[in-house]
């Protein structure tokens, strides 16, 4: 693979990471937003958790979306909220 495609998929990985950890979005959403089809984001997700994030889908009124709760190296995230929340 060359050096210009692993980065585009690096930053597309990232740009991921940006959406999801802002809201929750669904896989439709991130396909357009990502430029990419459902499939593939699928395949990011499963990367991303590879890497260590927590993801999880979770579905509202609209369906089924993704959010970030929190990065491999986070050390203030929304696990560490919604726990903080559930105790008060």
């Amino acid at each position: 693979m060359s050096y210009e495609r692993s980065r585009q998929i690096e930053q597309r990985f990232q740009r991921a990471v940006e959406l999801i950890t802002e809201n929750s979005h669904s896989a439709r959403h991130l396909a357009e937003a990502l430029g990419v089809s459902r499939p593939t984001v699928h395949r990011i997700i499963v990367e991303l958790k590879r890497r260590g994030y927590v993801i999880r889908a979770v579905r509202d009124e609209y369906g089924w979306r993704y959010e970030c709760l929190s990065g491999p190296r986070s050390e203030k995230s929304k696990i560490d909220r919604l726990i903080r929340d559930e105790t008060t």
